[in-house]
């Protein structure tokens, strides 16, 4: 890494709420090959979903890992300065400097950042929730972040509030590289994911693709006629 680091002095042991097994790790090197297939312009890349409970959170964090393993420089920022629960998901507890800090000038960005177990991985929380999470993502203490990170990093990965909720997620596209909708298999009708996808076409970011999450496992693999688990799991397109 680039960075100084003196400049990170936060540590975090990241959890692994997810079973991962053969599937699903077949799942996130499919997702990551395609995502590296977009571009070497694709680096800083929102996820969003149309509404809460669709697995977009896990879904980022195991794309970050898969990325980090094959030795690209990931760094995964938590924009969910509203009712985010990665730190309580994905730590053993604590409480640590994030982007709410940085964007309010309480912090440097790379104060904000946690080394964590995997050499090429560093996080950052979304810190408290301020009053006004739209006008801090707004003002140029954000981009100014995204441009020095994107100098820094392969990927930049952003997990951002649903966008069938708040307006947020298109707040922090207009920074990115391109966005990816992360959509629960049987909890999205299609008039929803419709309109959360024009909501983002207004930012002016390229949507790369959408993941089909939550769904069942097959018991026969593709090459016999069936869809294997990897292809619902992480369905990835341009469509």
């Amino acid at each position: 890494m680039q960075q100084n680091p003196n400049k990170m002095s936060q540590t975090v042991q990241l959890s692994e709420p997810w079973t991962e097994n053969y599937g699903t790790r077949e799942a996130y090197k499919a997702l990551r090959t395609n995502l590296m297939f977009c571009g070497r312009d694709k680096k800083v890349i929102a996820l969003t979903s149309c509404q809460e409970n669709e697995g977009k959170s896990t879904l980022t964090m195991g794309l970050a890992k898969s990325l980090a393993e094959v030795g690209k420089r990931v760094l995964l920022i938590d924009a969910d300065m509203r009712k985010s629960n990665m730190q309580n998901v994905f730590t053993e507890g604590g409480e640590y400097l994030g982007l709410s800090q940085y964007l309010s000038g309480q912090a440097e960005w790379r104060e904000a950042l946690c080394v964590t177990q995997y050499p090429n991985l560093h996080v950052m929380f979304c810190g408290y929730y301020p009053p006004n999470p739209v006008e801090l993502l707004e003002n140029s203490r954000f981009r100014n972040m995204v441009s020095d990170a994107r100098a820094e990093y392969d990927y930049v990965l952003i997990d951002t509030p649903p966008i069938g909720a708040v307006i947020d997620a298109a707040v922090i596209a207009r920074a990115c590289d391109g966005t990816i909708m992360v959509i629960a298999i049987n909890k999205v009708s299609a008039k929803l994911a419709r309109a959360c996808k024009a909501q983002l076409g207004k930012s002016g970011c390229p949507l790369l693709g959408a993941i089909l999450n939550q769904t069942e496992k097959h018991s026969r693999a593709y090459y016999r006629g069936k869809k294997s688990y990897y292809q619902n799991v992480s369905y990835y397109s341009e469509n």
